[in-house]
């Protein structure tokens, strides 16, 4: 977690994001402040150091923390608020959303830019992006606009701790018409990688939303394993047994195969 907290703080850049992290990183430091200090001996009050023994180093600290976590939370309210006033009002305007979701580095900030010209940071390492970025997908066929969002990737065993401090980031998925679950097909991993995410997706309550499982890094497959076709179906585990047949295409977002496919799904 502490290593996980530390990348956050580095990649977060918008006013939101970094009170998220600072909420996290807070209510990390909360529950670990056990023999971080050396001094837990009780503070002496009076003149002539003759008072009765005060509040223990610990007591302070986490009286401290505590203040902090309620400061931070009440800021953090507010712009869930400024949020949410946002996708109500794309809800009146009757918008379609799309949510990009999944593991961490599987490349959905470059489809994102793909797609809608964006200019969202990039790069092959963990948790690139941290703050939700929303743009309008306009769809040649259907001469409409809908409303597109990249998120913050997921990972193994993400604390719970991180997927609450996080909510506000995740809401846009939780509320989507319609996710793009993006996965790395080139990392042999993958299945295990798609069940992670759907586990995420349960937590914060988004296993219900339709999916279209979008295999990125085609280009990156080896000539033994490149598919047959570019559209198809994937047999997704919801668990306790669940199991659907979910639409799948295969695209690479660096180099542009599959794009087309995938916008012509969009429209459907």
């Amino acid at each position: 977690t502490g290593l996980i907290l530390e990348i956050f703080a580095q990649r977060a850049r918008s006013h939101e994001g970094k009170l998220q992290v600072e909420l996290a990183r807070l209510q990390y430091l909360s529950t670990r402040l056990v023999r971080r200090w050396s001094h837990l001996e009780r503070q002496s009050g009076g003149i002539g150091m003759r008072g009765g023994p005060g509040e223990k180093q610990i007591e302070l600290d986490r009286r401290m923390i505590g203040s902090s976590i309620k400061r931070t939370k009440t800021q953090l309210e507010s712009v869930m608020k400024q949020r949410q006033t946002q996708r109500r009002s794309r809800m009146r305007s009757a918008a379609f959303t799309i949510s990009l979701v999944g593991y961490t580095n599987a490349g959905k900030s470059t489809l994102f830019n793909s797609l809608v010209k964006a200019q969202a940071y990039v790069a092959d390492q963990l948790f690139a992006t941290l703050d939700t970025t929303t743009r309008q997908l306009y769809l040649g066929d259907l001469g409409r606009k809908v409303s597109l969002s990249d998120t913050v990737g997921f990972i193994r065993d993400l604390p719970h701790g991180l997927v609450n401090a996080f909510a506000a980031t995740l809401q846009e998925a939780a509320e989507a018409d319609l996710l793009l679950h993006v996965v790395d097909c080139s990392n042999e991993a993958y299945p295990e990688q798609i069940e992670q995410v759907q586990k995420v997706l349960a937590e914060i309550g988004a296993e219900g939303i339709p999916q279209l499982l979008v295999f990125n890094k085609l280009d990156a497959l080896p000539p033994e394993r490149q598919p047959s076709s570019l559209v198809g179906s994937y047999e997704l585990d919801l668990g306790d047994g669940n199991k659907i047949s979910c639409p799948r295409i295969f695209i690479s977002a660096q180099s542009g195969v599959g794009l087309p496919e995938l916008r012509s799904f969009i429209s459907e």
